[in-house]
């Protein structure tokens, strides 16, 4: 026993209470729009970087020689 009392969200073997399931109802499609946008966001700007790297042809960077 954790001595910490029920929060009345969740039960004792921490599954939701169908309380909370309607409280976060609302948000449910707004979460997952946001959620695959930002997503999208950050997968769309990772190939962006590599599309625009990987053309670079470096050509006009001075190697040291080795001595």
């Amino acid at each position: 026993m954790s001595g910490r009392p029920n929060s009345g969200y969740y039960d004792r073997n921490h599954r939701q209470s169908a309380a909370l399931i309607r409280a976060r109802r609302p948000y449910l499609f707004k979460n997952v729009v946001l959620g695959t946008s930002i997503t999208a966001f950050t997968l769309a700007v990772y190939a962006y970087t590599l599309n625009v790297v990987g053309q670079d042809e470096f050509e006009d960077v001075k190697v040291p020689e080795k001595k």
